[in-house]
């Protein structure tokens, strides 16, 4: 099949067999590239008045825009006070690989920024209290915790089940890629130690210490955020060391220290000026109770005003594509898949998070201007975009160590994109769960939930649960062994009925059939409710009485 295709919702024709094949959602229509003359020829047939529309969309678009990495960021800032407590906490005294992976997992999810994640790392590790070989672990966890929030954003079109579909396949190639290069990696750095090696070997002896490197789109967006929320990262790094916030909280409440919410200087980025500002939600003697109501409050507030900017991005996206040839567009869009990586670096160096890069576009796949074939080595620029960032902030710190965590995350996603992008056949592996995962959205609409909850927050647990059991020793470890058992015969079980059983088939219809049985008590209710308010109309009208309504639904 050509790499030109067209990705194209098939719904409820796209069967498991035509997912094995890697059939399903796709429709072959060969696009031509776009050229300097389409541009050209576009722009001469444009009137006046079209024009001015388009000025106006566009000015939309950059103000939903804005406010869309506004929320985003605060919704950011909104975990790291709730969960930051939390999150520091589980890096205190790691010391196994597994657990380390687990907690880069759910520590991010938390937090949601694998930046805030990187940076504990670094500072744990330049402290002395987590070695190199438990850090990559984490750093490959945070990779895979940093891709939720994109899924997450892809709920902003569940009303429209072909964009649905096809946004959740987009949003989850960055799951499928970021899982399947842990599961490749992962064992080859605890057997050979490649990346620790390597990276040890690259590592400066010393560096200058300077002032951190900021991205242009961040001078922009951060210092509104700040206004409002300021989140003390510093909080989550004492309680990583061993801290705890009953401390931190009794020195705020003595004057001499900071809780979860901080004040601070922020940059002004019209004269390029700092200002001391104390935010919106910070309260001078805030108890941890003050900081966790300010916290949910600025999430609340965050997660409304996602909606709305996502609902106001959607459309007038759609708006500037009915307005434009679709294409055009999609001739505009097709580009090589090596160029589109160099983009998404691009991208996410001038947002400075890859969640940011990949929720952007997330919404571009459910309209189907870009396909999952797009999607896919853009995300993977951004994987490479947010470890660049790291890097070039960890050059001006005054901790080798911080340049090595860099360098493992940067190898790790460059490995990774080896294995499994270069060669067509091992690309397709990544492209296919996605879509299978996006067809499951058509079987039933509580899948994408059950997903999210439980491959970032459920199996983590379980396994960061279990890991612990081996660290307690003793009888802890029998008990542990005999779990690691039960999970490889219940993982052989699960792959037996999927690929021998025609387990697709039979969980697809299980799904399917959950979601009639849901939609039959809807309905049930909806009638239920309707004749009951028939019957008080009956009653309102005296014995014998009987009401009617007509077509129209008038009485």
């Amino acid at each position: 099949m050509s790499k030109d295709m067209k990705f194209v919702n098939r719904g409820n024709e796209a069967t498991p067999m035509e997912l094995e094949a890697g059939e399903a959602g796709k429709v072959a229509v060969e696009e031509a590239p776009y050229t300097c003359n389409d541009f050209i020829t576009g722009i001469k047939s444009t009137t006046r008045e079209e024009l001015m529309w388009g000025a106006f969309r566009s000015f939309l678009l950059v103000f939903f825009l804005y406010f869309f990495l506004f929320f985003l960021d605060l919704m950011g800032g909104s975990f790291k006070v709730l969960g930051g407590c939390q999150a520091g906490a589980m890096f205190d005294g790691l010391s196994n690989p597994i657990a380390g992976l687990m907690v880069g997992i759910i520590a991010t999810v938390l937090v949601q920024s694998s930046s805030t994640s990187t940076s504990i790392v670094v500072s744990l590790v330049g402290a002395s209290a987590m070695s190199v070989p438990v850090a990559i672990p984490v750093i490959m966890g945070a990779n895979i915790g940093t891709s939720v929030t994109n899924t997450i954003v892809s709920f902003g079109q569940v009303n429209d089940l072909d964009q649905f579909e096809r946004a959740f396949s987009g949003a989850t190639v960055h799951d499928m890629f970021n899982m399947l290069s842990v599961l490749t990696l992962l064992p080859i750095e605890l057997i050979f130690h490649p990346l620790e090696a390597m990276t040890d070997a690259m590592k400066p002896k010393d560096v200058d210490d300077g002032e951190k490197w900021v991205g242009p789109i961040k001078k922009w967006v951060a210092p509104l955020v700040k206004r409002v929320l300021n989140a003390n990262k510093s909080v989550i790094k004492e309680v990583a060391q061993g801290g705890n916030c009953a401390d931190i909280y009794a020195e705020v409440a003595a004057g001499t220290g900071k809780g979860l919410i901080k004040c601070g200087d922020v940059y002004n980025p019209f004269d390029g000026t700092e200002t001391y500002v104390c935010p919106a939600f910070y309260k001078k003697y805030a108890t941890k109770a003050d900081d966790m109501a300010s916290g949910s409050v600025a999430l609340f507030i965050s997660i409304i005003g996602l909606c709305i900017c996502l609902y106001g991005l959607v459309r007038t996206l759609q708006s500037m594509v009915k307005a434009t040839s679709t294409g055009l567009l999609k001739r505009a869009t097709h580009i090589n898949p090596y160029l589109a990586i160099v983009i998404g670096v691009g991208v996410t160096l001038l947002v400075q998070s890859s969640s940011i890069t990949t929720s952007v576009l997330t919404p571009l796949v459910g309209m189907d201007v870009i396909n999952l074939e797009q999607m896919l080595p853009l995300t993977l620029g951004a994987n490479i975009g947010t470890t660049a960032t790291a890097l070039l902030a960890s050059l001006v710190s005054d901790k080798p160590e911080s340049v090595q965590i860099a360098l493992c995350h940067f190898f790790f996603n460059i490995f990774g994109i080896l294995i499994w992008f270069p060669v067509p056949f091992m690309r397709e592996i990544p492209l296919r769960g996605a879509r299978t995962l996006g067809w499951l959205t058509r079987k039933n609409r509580a899948f994408p939930a059950v997903y999210i909850i439980m491959m970032f927050v459920i199996f983590p647990l379980i396994l960061l649960g279990t890991s612990t059991l081996f660290e307690s020793g003793g009888a802890y470890v029998v008990i542990g062994t005999l779990l690691v058992i039960v999970y490889v015969v219940a993982l052989a079980r699960v792959v037996f009925f999927f690929v021998k059983q025609d387990g697709w088939t039979v969980f697809a219809q299980k799904l399917d059939d959950w979601q009639k049985a849901s939609d039959f008590k809807k309905e049930c209710m909806d009638k239920v409710l309707a004749l009951e308010e028939r019957v008080s109309l009956i009653e309102a009208g005296g014995a014998g009485t009987v009401v009617t309504k007509d077509a129209k639904g008038k009485l």
